[in-house]
């Protein structure tokens, strides 16, 4: 995990110790970043946190995020706007 991810990880509650993949989807435009997200989440272990970087909080994930059961915090950086999005531990 690189510095800047681990230290917005660190600003969630996502487990601090979990890996982390990273997905940078500020050059996609509408709707790739949604489908991005949605179709590597499944292909991820359940321990692992998905750190996504966009260029703009993700409103339309959010919700799909809530149906299929998963956590998520969005962080404003000066780089990019990072949503850290984990399965809750069961």
């Amino acid at each position: 995990m690189s510095l800047a991810t681990d230290a917005v990880v660190a600003q969630t509650d996502a487990p601090a110790d979990a890996p982390t993949e990273r997905l940078d989807v500020r050059e996609l435009g509408p709707p790739k970043p949604l489908a991005e997200t949605l179709e590597r989440l499944p292909e991820l272990d359940d321990d692992t946190v998905l750190v996504q970087y966009n260029d703009r909080a993700p409103q339309h994930l959010y919700p799909k995020l809530d149906d299929r059961g998963y956590d998520y915090e969005t962080v404003d950086t000066d780089d990019a706007t990072v949503t850290v999005i984990w399965k809750p531990c069961t």
